[in-house]
């Protein structure tokens, strides 16, 4: 670690797990920039000295760069990055129209890629740098009717992998973090595809099934805390791991999961799911 107040870039830091990430960060001594589109942050965050809310769409690149920008002339660094905005959809893959498996990816992959690619060179510079992107369970364990959300997220965690390999001999390191059921506003924020809103559609009876028990499973799932816990865990350590995935339950998934014929996998996901 580098002897310095380490300086921390986080987007979607005004709720949920990124409010919490914000919070434990600024109590471990870290510099935080929580970023999101209202420039906000909560109560709790709001009050501390080391918690600074910053304006940053990651839809939007001039937004990403400006707050990058604004960053490096106030820090002289940015020391990590945590990729944690996101957003969720819902549907059946023939009731998804292009536009919103877009909807989908533009924030969670291709919001993540404007953050670390405007704060690559600076990192380089420095050569130190910390870069955590959020992923999902999902990424690995593929959900129907949820299709584009597991998507987009195996799409974040192979990017991450293949980016420390990219970045390693520049002192970077990367990790990707993969939630499971979590207790947080996303729930209430998943939006459901137009199509798949129809009655008459063969898939809704299906799907409001599906989508019902993953909504119970997120409302009684882990606190917040759980993750932005493993997030500033690895921000501490000296060799950040390559991924994580918090509570023993699911790093057991996670093992079935590369461990089970795909066959077999998919018949037990489609008992819960599908």
């Amino acid at each position: 670690m580098a002897t310095r107040v380490q300086t921390v870039l986080l987007t979607g830091g005004s709720s949920g797990i990124g409010a919490e990430t914000a919070r434990l960060l600024a109590l471990a001594g870290f510099k935080v920039y929580a970023g999101s589109r209202r420039g906000t942050v909560s109560e709790e965050c709001a009050a501390m000295g080391n918690v600074v809310p910053v304006v940053l769409d990651v839809n939007n690149q001039e937004s990403v760069d400006t707050a990058v920008a604004d960053i490096l002339v106030k820090e002289g660094h940015i020391d990590a990055v945590v990729c944690n905005a996101g957003n969720g959809i819902a549907g059946a893959v023939e009731n998804t129209t292009v536009d919103e498996a877009k909807y989908q990816f533009e924030t969670c992959f291709f919001g993540a890629h404007r953050v670390i690619r405007a704060v690559l060179p600076s990192m380089r510079a420095q050569k130190f740098g910390r870069i955590i992107t959020v992923s999902s369970v999902a990424a690995v364990v593929p959900i129907p009717y949820q299709t584009f959300y597991s998507s987009a997220k195996a799409a974040v965690l192979i990017y991450t992998k293949a980016l420390s390999l990219e970045v390693k001999g520049f002192g970077i390191q990367c990790c990707s973090i993969l939630p499971g059921d979590t207790k947080t506003g996303f729930t209430a924020a998943r939006k459901v595809t137009a199509e798949s809103e129809d009655s008459s559609s063969v898939y809704y009876e299906t799907l409001k099934k599906s989508v019902g028990r993953m909504e119970h499973d997120e409302q009684n799932g882990m606190p917040a805390g759980k993750i932005a816990g493993a997030i500033v865990k690895q921000l501490k350590k000296s060799r950040m791991a390559s991924t994580v995935t918090p509570r023993i339950d699911y790093k057991a998934i996670n093992l079935l999961v590369r461990l089970l014929p795909t066959k077999l996998m998919l018949w037990i996901v489609g008992k819960l799911y599908a």
